[in-house]
Order: C-alpha cells, then structure tokens, then sequence
C-alpha cells in the first residue's frame, strides 16, 4: 500500500518543542509534568519516547497531538504552533494531519472493522464509496481484509490494535502518535503489529511513540528518554 503523506522531503522538522512546559493542579499541589522540553523530529522519523512512570511521557505526547497545550514555550507541528488554533481548528487539524493510536483501541463496540476505519474519512468530507475503497485498502494492508465486517467484541485484541492503526492512518496524516501500543498484547502479537508500521517512515510518515516496551524502543531509529519531566537522553540507532 502507498501510503502517501503530504507534500514534503524526508529530513524536514515535523515536530519542534521550544522550551515547552506544561503544568497543572492537583489539590493545593503544582505538578508540574514537562519542563522546559527543546525537541525537533523529522518527516520520516521513528522515534520511542521512554522513562519511568509519572515522567511525563503521556502528558509530553498530548502536547505533540494538540490534545493539550504548553504552559508556556511552543510546540509547532508542520509549522502550526498548536496553541494557536481554537478548538474548532485544533480539531480539524488533528483529524487532517494527526492519527492516534492509544493502548485501549477505542473501537466503537456497534460499528464494523470496516465502519469504525470509515469514520474520520466521513468527518473529513470524503463521499461513500470513496471512504468504503479507503477503509478497505487499510484493512488489507493490516492484514483484516477477511475481518472486515466482524465487530470489536468479534475479534482478538491484536485484530483491534490493527483496526486501530488503521483508521489512524485513514487521512494520510504526516504524523502518527501512539501511546502504549503494544501494552495489552502479548509479545508475538505486538511483534507482528510492529510489521504493520515498519514500511510507514520509509514513505515520510513520521512515528512517534510512548512506551516500556524495549521491543519497541530496538526498533525505533531514536529513543528520547525522559526523566522528571526533562529529556534525560537522546539516543540515535540508525536507520529503522
């Protein structure tokens, strides 16, 4: 499957962190969960954001997927500053330029294999049968071609997890994040699930994810650890 990002060269910053900081209140306590983070990706990078629980690698990627914003500092995805855009526009841009994929799937328990990867393409705009050719060129290429009118409930949590990167991958987002991916599989099933993503940064699909999975973390072209809401380390392993 050609997967087909937008216009741009390998090499180019998707991702830009300045100096980014996010805090919040729990009770009379300032937590304060990322402090003062400078990072750059590139287009086509694979990168595993890792370190102990509570160092703030979940807050730390809802800040790259415009979930959340900084405190102060900026972070710029394809050159938007995301604290920028309303909530109406953050949430365009998200469905346009940002696929997730989070540990629990979040499959729509009453839709299909098929209807649940149709649905940011029908929030996109994009007519019937266009979305129905897309979801099944999606659903082949995660290897549930046969599986596409099962449910949820219907089939396997790996099987999930790949409908799930699927629809991640509806709109053709120049980004993808990922928070814990492989965390409910077991170790062969998350094994074949990162098969699925291996040929994306190759076609400028950049990769980001938080896990504890240092099966993950080998096969991720850089590992950016983070310690105390800081990046404690940035380690480059080559090509994926």
């Amino acid at each position: 499957m050609t997967h087909s990002t937008p216009a741009g060269s390998r090499g180019e910053v998707v991702i830009r962190c300045e100096q980014v900081q996010r805090s919040y209140r729990m009770g009379d306590a300032l937590v304060q969960a990322v402090r003062g983070i400078d990072l750059e990706i590139a287009r086509g990078e694979f990168a595993a954001i890792t370190g102990p629980s509570g160092c703030g690698k979940s807050t730390l990627l809802h800040l790259l997927g415009a979930i959340d914003a900084p405190s102060s500092g900026r972070v710029l995805v394809n050159g938007r500053d995301t604290a920028q855009l309303g909530d109406t526009e953050a949430t365009d841009f998200r469905l346009r330029h940002i696929g997730f994929v989070f540990q629990r799937f979040y499959l729509m328990p009453t839709l299909s294999a098929q209807e649940n990867v149709e649905l940011p393409l029908a929030e996109a705009g994009m007519d019937r049968r266009a979305r129905r050719a897309r979801a099944a060129e999606l659903l082949g290429y995660v290897g549930l071609g046969d599986r596409r009118d099962h449910r949820p409930t219907q089939l396997s949590g790996g099987e999930q997890q790949r409908v799930a990167i699927a629809r991640a991958l509806a709109n053709r987002p120049a980004l993808v994040l990922a928070d814990e991916p492989t965390g409910e599989l077991d170790a062969a099933t998350g094994e074949r699930l990162l098969e699925v993503f291996g040929p994306l940064p190759r076609d400028g699909t950049t990769l980001v994810f938080v896990t504890h999975d240092t099966v993950v973390a080998n096969r991720a072209q850089r590992v950016i650890r983070l310690l105390d809401g800081r990046v404690s380390s940035d380690t480059r392993h080559g090509s994926a």
